[in-house]
């Protein structure tokens, strides 16, 4: 059966497709992890062997062979690796890839959400919500740290305290959708618009951003103790 790469490139399960459900559930998930791979191995190409893109590229490396033993397993075809060709825009600066991975990583969390919603097989279970709970706990926060050092070191002078407040609240507004799982291609869409902050401007507002970040993870993770 040949490998549907728009529901790959959607990186939701279809219920309604042709496709197995159990199929989609790993193909999705190991699309995903290559585009995260060829993604920060790109990023290491251009800026060298930088941190945290070369802890977080190796075990992208990991997580995907994980994904590919259990395909063998279940006998599923495993999708080309087309991102290995492809071409990637990477940003122009560290930051910019930082935030990239921010973005990145909750968008990883959000996917993983959806393909859990549909398992019913213990063992990928078991290995969906390790891989989730690495890019919750692991791979968002060394990002997240990237982006707020390097905020927390630029001067806040001349910036519009009103205008920071806005964009802490609609930060606020797409995580706790994120974290509840309440979440569409709009919030996705929103999510990297508004999280690769240098790209668009505001640098301290990103900071702010960020910061607030790092208390609803905190907050999240104390609430689940």
């Amino acid at each position: 059966m040949a490998i549907d790469y728009s529901i790959l490139t959607n990186k939701k399960v279809d219920p309604n497709s042709v496709i197995p459900v159990r199929d989609q559930i790993l193909q999705i998930a190991v699309y995903d992890e290559f585009e995260a791979y060829e993604t920060y191995s790109r990023i290491i190409e251009k800026f060298g062997n930088i941190t945290p893109f070369i802890n977080i590229k190796e075990a992208e490396a990991v997580h995907y062979s994980v994904l590919i033993q259990l395909m063998q397993k279940y006998n599923i075809e495993v999708p080309i690796n087309d991102f290995s060709t492809a071409i990637i825009n990477i940003p122009n600066t560290i930051i910019e890839c930082c935030e990239l991975g921010v973005a990145g990583e909750i968008n990883n969390i959000s996917m993983y959400n959806n393909l859990l919603s549909f398992a019913v097989d213990s063992d990928i279970i078991d290995v969906l919500f390790k891989l989730q709970a690495a890019s919750y706990n692991n791979h968002l926060p060394a990002f997240r740290n990237c982006v707020f050092n390097h905020y927390n070191n630029e001067t806040t002078s001349g910036i519009n305290q009103d205008d920071i407040m806005q964009r802490m609240q609609e930060y606020q507004d797409i995580l706790n959708n994120v974290m509840s799982g309440n979440i569409d291609e709009s919030f996705i869409s929103s999510l990297f618009s508004k999280l690769n902050m240098s790209m668009v401007g505001g640098m301290v507002s990103g900071g702010a951003i960020i910061a607030l970040l790092n208390n609803f993870l905190t907050q999240n993770s104390k609430d689940e103790e």
